[in-house]
């Protein structure tokens, strides 16, 4: 069977892994382009389906979608992409949410284990000073990680994955998501918190794995920040806009925040602008040692990113040959009937 597969922003330069999924017969468009309006409205009207990197695809952006059926964002976020109007016009949108797990929940738990033992702090105290920093006092986060508290945000594969990682350190590990069933806590043997609240005032640990939705926009906000029991760390490995930069200062300065480790920003790149990342480039006395940014790489493996091209082609393959559809994030918003008529149904 042949379809047209677009990969308006793909990082690869050769789609060699995809075509070892689809086949000879389908058609793979990669333009390498950064924006909607650079790809062209041909390659647009064309496509069958998207698999798409950063590009938005929103409303005004549908009427030129003359075919396409399923639009798989390449990655586990989808906060790039407009659910509801893709479902209200037939496409089915997924995502991958399994590439990474293990990356992310690895770089969460790396970035506790820094500062718990100092490990960056110290490093950077002995290139600045090699007689004078020759000190374990240069670490001021270190604190002994067995028998403490390690609470999860969002319990989805890289939460699980980070939970069972702190867990086997000696931590009580606990989380907060609403959204699982009852028992889910006695399965894994972690306890559950009823509230976000309760969850940040009993950890001394708190990683975030939540989705970026309306709902977890600016979760750990001001309010949030105060509930947090005094000297724990908080580190994101998830959304950026999660997380408030300005509350979180504040809660570094108090010294209800210890430390804060984020692989990602509400605006990325990172900019000055940022006071919390301009206090952290300027490595001001207040928050020398006490946080630890990344440029969102906590994804990347030269393993995961080959996972993720191969299980991205899958999704749309199976979903353009089959109908079958595999991880669909707007399930409640897709509308049947304009589905079939995009089929020729």
């Amino acid at each position: 069977m042949s379809f047209n597969l677009l990969f308006p922003d793909s990082r690869a330069a050769r789609l060699d892994i995809e075509r070892e999924v689809v086949g000879p017969d389908a058609v793979l468009e990669n333009p390498h382009q950064a924006s909607f309006d650079e790809i062209g409205p041909a390659a647009w009207a064309a496509c069958d389906g998207i698999i798409v990197n950063k590009i938005p695809i929103r409303t005004a952006s549908l009427p030129l979608l003359k075919r396409c059926r399923v639009i798989v964002r390449n990655g586990v976020g989808f906060d790039v992409i407009d659910l509801e109007a893709c479902g209200a016009a037939g496409i089915a949108v997924c995502n991958v949410p399994d590439y990474c797990a293990t990356e992310v929940a690895d770089s969460a738990i790396g970035m506790m284990l820094a500062f718990a033992r100092g490990t960056a702090a110290l490093d950077a105290a002995l290139r600045a000073d090699l007689t004078g920093g020759w000190s374990y006092t240069r670490c001021v986060t270190t604190r002994r990680l067995a028998g403490a508290r390690f609470g999860v945000v969002g319990l989805g594969r890289i939460g699980t994955a980070a939970a069972l990682r702190a867990k086997a350190l000696g931590m009580q590990v606990a989380f907060y998501d609403p959204l699982l069933p009852s028992g889910t806590e006695s399965a894994l043997g972690l306890g559950r918190a009823r509230t976000l609240a309760e969850l940040l005032g009993e950890s001394d640990v708190i990683s975030i794995h939540t989705p970026l939705t309306p709902q977890t926009q600016g979760l750990i906000n001001a309010e949030a920040v105060a509930a947090i029991k005094p000297g724990a760390y908080l580190i994101n490995t998830a959304r950026g806009p999660i997380c408030d930069t300005a509350a979180l200062i504040e809660g570094l300065k108090s010294g209800r925040l210890m430390a804060v480790g984020l692989d990602v920003l509400p605006n990325e790149p990172a900019a000055l602008a940022d006071p919390l990342v301009a206090a952290w480039y300027a490595d001001e006395p207040w928050i020398r040692g006490r946080v630890l940014l990344n440029p969102h790489a906590a994804f990347f493996s030269p393993v995961a990113l080959n996972d993720l091209r191969r299980k991205a082609a899958q999704t749309a393959f199976h979903y353009l040959r089959d109908g079958v559809l595999t991880n669909c994030v707007n399930a409640e918003h897709l509308d049947s009937a304009a589905s079939r008529r995009r089929m020729g149904l």
